[in-house]
């Protein structure tokens, strides 16, 4: 599986102009399933997503987890955005292909599951609509970008 992290100060995604998903400061988590992923490296993704020290303590060095922004507990928003788009290929042309993206009900049910278990175990989770065009509104603070790919033996 496939995400990139951008850590907010806000973000919110709309379709059809009504907004679906908002949150505060945190992350938005763009995920793509790639085929033949499992729900074991959603999980593996998952807990890297919650333990990574991307946000600032009082001295300004990354030491503290969305789960624990201000180093006494504050959990920051999660806002989960699926986005295939992750897959592409642009190796052999100018046009991206996406054969390697998971097929649309494998993509929902890996896509779905990543969400269920991110409601577990954090408490602010937003989310996008599976396959809906989607515009996305957000404020990257740093800004913070990191790509992250849980490989299957991971």
């Amino acid at each position: 599986m496939i995400a990139v992290l951008q850590r907010v100060s806000s973000a919110r995604v709309e379709v059809e102009g009504q907004t679906v998903g908002a949150i505060g400061p945190g992350l938005l988590v763009l995920v793509c399933a790639e085929q033949g992923d499992t729900e074991a490296q959603g999980d593996k993704l998952l807990a890297k997503i919650l333990k990574l020290r991307i946000f600032s303590d009082a001295q300004g060095k990354m030491n503290h987890s969305v789960q624990d922004m201000d180093g006494r507990g504050a959990q920051g928003g999660l806002l989960i955005v699926s986005q295939f788009t992750l897959a592409a290929d642009v190796t052999g042309g100018n046009r991206p292909s996406f054969t390697a993206a998971a097929a649309p009900e494998d993509g929902r049910r890996l896509y779905e599951g990543f969400v269920a278990a991110a409601r577990r175990q954090h408490g602010d989770v937003q989310t996008g609509i599976f396959a809906a065009d989607m515009q996305l509104h957000l404020v990257n603070d740093g800004p913070v970008t990191i790509p992250l790919r849980m490989p299957p033996s991971a």
